[in-house]
């Protein structure tokens, strides 16, 4: 099931709740902070390759990070 939410809302719930920083998440998955800064603003998505790497770190289900589900 679809939930239709972006994936700026769900980043931004997935911070807030594991009270990380835009930079913490960066460094845990390789990338820039201003790159993580970029998907909170709407302006960007992840690539599948980072992508696969924000669900291999974190051990989350791809389909949270998608939207297509509202439970990890």
């Amino acid at each position: 099931m679809d939930t239709g939410i972006e994936f700026k809302d769900i980043l931004k719930t997935f911070l807030k709740e594991h009270d990380l920083t835009q930079t913490k998440f960066a460094e845990h998955i390789g990338v820039k902070q201003s790159q993580v800064s970029e998907w909170l603003k709407g302006k960007a998505r992840p690539g599948y390759d980072i992508l696969k790497q924000i669900v291999k770190t974190f051990d989350i289900s791809a389909d949270y990070w998608l939207g297509l589900t509202d439970t990890y």
